[in-house]
């Protein structure tokens, strides 16, 4: 069995995601260079899917037991289409609050889950790795897609189109996707096939799983709140919290330092819930080695 899995592990993910990031660049270049406008969808599916599909290598050369690639491919391909479309139909009656970004955050991952559900259901036996497989690609669609919504809105302006705005949504929204909506799916996706029974690899809903979909919820909603969360944090450090509310300006002099405090503590909080989303894929997987190792031979 390793030497099967060895033949098919020939490192395609970092070899496309350098060819997908020189071709980006050269689009860019010719872009510039032209001003041709039909350039800019290439542009965006390009930027967009990039490491989004880099995941899906990721995961194909690395599939084990009965998850066959094409159950990969398919899983981002729906769970982009699918996932944008369910969480667009779901969130449209959302209004500005508190806990919007918490929210948005359940009903993402609720969607997300269903599709995951729904395409894992003919895998058999079901174990935590390979569900986080298959979870980590739905997730990819979901961003791939999502990401291209994102970058049309930002290249598309009363004053024409914006091409740095675009290329600055696809660069960070891409650096972040592994630690974004990957991470979320793949760990309770991995929660739902380690809850499964052993023997029938029939679903079971188990606290564990519930746990999951509320912590990969919540994870979301931080991380899409981060930016009110970091400013807040910096009035509050800074002594503004009360001039800012009460009165809607900063002390004299304060407003580079809440600027600045802002930017690090954005980041700091990203960093903080991709840890804590890596810890838990990594409990979660560890937990339920000793299961998976006796399901395949070696």
């Amino acid at each position: 069995m390793d030497s099967v899995l060895r033949s098919h592990r020939h490192g395609w993910w970092w070899k496309t995601l350098l060819g997908g990031f020189a071709l980006w660049i050269a689009t860019i270049a010719v872009t510039g260079a032209t001003g041709n406008s039909n350039l800019i969808p290439t542009l965006i599916l390009l930027g967009s899917f990039l490491v989004p599909f880099t995941v899906v290598l990721f995961t194909v050369e690395r599939v084990t037991g009965t998850l066959a690639p094409i159950q990969l491919i398919l899983a981002f391909f729906f769970g982009g289409i699918f996932g944008v479309l369910g969480a667009s139909l779901l969130e449209s009656d959302l209004h500005a609050s508190t806990w919007i970004y918490f929210r948005v955050g359940f009903i993402e991952e609720f969607v997300k889950a269903v599709i995951f559900v729904l395409i894992g259901r003919s895998v058999a036996p079901k174990t935590a790795r390979q569900g986080a497989l298959l979870g980590a690609c739905v997730g990819a669609g979901f961003a791939a897609f999502e990401s291209a919504g994102y970058a049309f809105n930002a290249a598309v302006t009363t004053n024409g189109i914006d091409v740095a705005s675009l290329l600055q949504t696809e660069a960070l929204r891409s650096v972040l996707t592994p630690v974004g909506h990957v991470l979320w799916t793949a760990l309770l996706a991995a929660a739902v096939f380690a809850a499964a029974d052993p023997v029938t690899s029939r679903y079971r809903y188990t606290r564990a799983v519930l746990t999951a979909f509320i912590g990969v919820a919540i994870l979301h909603g931080l991380w899409d709140s981060m930016g009110g969360i970091a400013a807040l944090l910096a009035f509050i450090v800074t002594g503004n919290a009360i001039p800012a509310l009460e009165y809607g300006f900063l002390r004299p002099g304060t407003g580079a330092e809440v600027a600045s405090l802002s930017s690090a503590f954005y980041v700091i909080g990203l960093i903080t819930v991709s840890v804590l989303g890596l810890i838990a894929l990594r409990r979660t997987l560890r937990r339920h080695r000793p299961l998976e190792d006796s399901s395949f031979p070696r």
